[in-house]
């Protein structure tokens, strides 16, 4: 039964005498969503700073190198494969700075438990620009520099690492805590 007394039941996991601070989840924490949004905003803009920074240091190395006597030898495949890596540094530095413009343009409106979904999908695109542009890089520095025919088997390898290590590792440990219930350590 509802706290104001009618026949309506509580939601699951709400207790009326929580102040609604539990909010249906049952994750162990006693929060209230806008404590949860901001503590989901906090771990976001944490995570932001590490691959922003990576992908802005790229994105600046790579814009050097068009200004270089070397680039201007290079192959048109090659110019090509460049110029596909710059456009991906820079789509990745849009997608994860996003999430700060976002924030500044709907701070003070209260809703941040959407931005955070908005700021989270955007980091996750921007993941992913980031990994299409480390493959390129690599793919571009590995085939100036040696000419080999091993290059796009070395940096199939990299990126199956990348893949191992961004996705598969997290999806495998998210699904060993699912079966093993979310209750438990």
């Amino acid at each position: 039964m509802s706290s104001s007394g009618d026949a309506r039941p509580e939601p699951a996991g709400h207790d009326a005498r929580d102040g609604g601070r539990n909010d249906g989840r049952d994750d162990g924490r006693d929060e209230s969503p806008e404590e949860r949004a901001d503590r989901q905003w906090q771990d976001l803009v944490q995570e932001i700073r590490v691959a922003q920074t990576g992908v802005q240091i790229l994105f600046g190395f790579l814009l050097s190198v068009a200004f270089t006597t070397e680039f201007r030898r290079l192959p048109q495949t090659d110019t090509t494969i460049y110029i596909v890596t710059v456009v991906l540094a820079s789509l990745a530095t849009g997608a994860l700075i996003g999430p700060v413009a976002f924030h500044r343009l709907v701070w003070g409106r209260r809703i941040k438990p959407e931005t955070v979904v908005w700021a989270s999908r955007l980091t996750f695109i921007g993941i992913l620009l980031l990994l299409a542009t480390l493959t390129t890089a690599l793919f571009l520095v590995l085939r100036v520099t040696t000419h080999n025919a091993l290059v796009p088997w070395l940096v199939a390898g990299v990126l199956l690492w990348y893949l191992l290590c961004w996705f598969a590792l997290p999806l495998w440990v998210r699904g060993r805590r699912r079966g093993r219930g979310a209750g438990r350590p």
